[in-house]
């Protein structure tokens, strides 16, 4: 579902999937196209304005579980169970290349800014850095010891951040693959990280119900969110950095004040544990998808 986050009014529903809906995003800064990512192995590809699905991009053999568009809004990548990626063209509707050397689930991916990089995590512990037009791997992180469930660079693509069952972030060198720094602190698997678009704050979330968010310069923890009533799997800051969107297994997604913490709003309504939440260009809009089998889209 569609929903307008000033108002709560709901939009518009996206249907057609045959199971879960688990993985979602828009295409910023575009925000004209919305990429839902199922169980039922199927990547679609919708108008945020009309909720028409333009098309449905088969070729994965297990779950969908993340999905990403690049910056310019050519390109979604496709994470799955089958332990593959694959990029797809949004305007030919057809696949470009498939990302083949992981050992196990792909369950996080993320591209650069510039578009020819993307990185894949995945249950194996490991996140690949790869050539986008090539479809070859540049470099194997390797250092968590836990499955990895979040991966993405800074806005300068010169840091990507991991999150990790093992209950770290780890930080390192974009450009040559090193270790730069880990980040501690939470007391259970860390379930998603995220940058500020600035680049200079690092936010992680986490199964024992609490975010953090790290200076990244530092690499010091400068803030605690606090509140959730279960663990929780995602987390984005808006576009200007001012504030934190978290969502929950409590079956709500809330928004925070970056600087203090402090929460702002509560977003009920989904009738179950919520996988994944992200904000439009203009962090004027919010979109949240379920267990439920539902997107929500909240002005």
């Amino acid at each position: 579902l569609l929903w307008d986050t000033t108002s709560g009014e709901e939009l518009r529903t996206l249907e057609g999937h045959k199971n879960v809906v688990y993985a979602i995003a828009f295409n910023n800064p575009y925000g004209d196209k919305i990429a839902t990512g199922s169980f039922d192995k199927t990547c679609k590809l919708w108008s945020t304005e009309t909720g028409k699905c333009y098309y449905t991009f088969r070729g994965h053999t297990a779950e969908i579980v993340c999905l990403s568009f690049n910056l310019q809004s050519t390109l979604v990548a496709t994470g799955s169970m089958d332990t593959t990626a694959k990029l797809w063209d949004i305007e030919k509707g057809e696949e470009t290349v498939t990302l083949r050397g992981h050992s196990a689930e792909i369950i996080a991916l993320s591209f650069n800014t510039t578009g020819d990089r993307i990185i894949t995590g995945s249950f194996d512990h490991t996140v690949a850095v790869w050539d986008v037009g090539t479809g070859r791997k540049l470099h194997t992180l390797i250092g968590h010891r836990g499955e990895i469930s979040s991966a993405q660079f800074n806005w300068d693509c010169s840091l990507i951040a991991t999150g990790s069952m093992d209950k770290t972030c780890m930080l390192w060198n974009a450009k040559t693959g090193t270790h730069v720094a880990t980040l501690i602190g939470h007391t259970d698997e860390i379930l998603d990280v995220c940058f500020d678009y600035a680049g200079q704050r690092i936010a992680t979330a986490s199964a024992d119900g609490s975010g953090r968010v790290y200076n990244a310069e530092t690499k010091k923890c400068i803030t605690k969110i606090e509140g959730h009533g279960g663990e929780i799997s995602k987390i984005c800051f808006n576009p200007k950095g001012n504030r934190i969107l978290t969502a929950s297994s409590d079956k709500t997604v809330r928004l925070w004040d970056a600087a203090t913490g402090k929460c702002i709003q509560i977003l009920e309504g989904h009738n179950d544990e919520i996988f994944s939440c992200a904000f439009n260009y203009k962090g004027n809009i919010i979109i949240t998808g379920s267990k439920d089998n539902t997107c929500r889209i909240w002005r």
